[in-house]
């Protein structure tokens, strides 16, 4: 297992992005959480094997129909034992 960092900037709040996240997440067995940040971006832990995250990753590059990804900062963290994928407020 490993675990993943990732804040997303671009519009990437109100137009479904912690939602569809959540889902795609549920559907790679991926854990952790996902919350809007006041500034605007959208940061998410991931938690999961390797291809999963991979996939995840990528697809948080493009983003629901709606989103507009103008950029993806991604970082290496330990993993901390996520049971489920949650949405969460900051």
């Amino acid at each position: 297992m490993i675990a993943k960092r990732i804040v997303v900037f671009g519009r990437v709040q109100g137009v479904w992005y912690r939602a569809k996240t959540k889902e795609r997440a549920d559907k790679l067995s991926v854990t952790g959480w996902v919350r809007n940040n006041a500034d605007g971006s959208v940061e998410a832990v991931l938690e999961g094997e390797e291809d999963a995250l991979f996939e995840l990753v990528n697809w948080m590059g493009v983003g629901p129909r709606l989103a507009r990804v103008d950029r993806l900062r991604e970082d290496d963290i330990e993993p901390a034992g996520y049971d489920t994928f949650e949405i969460v407020r900051f």
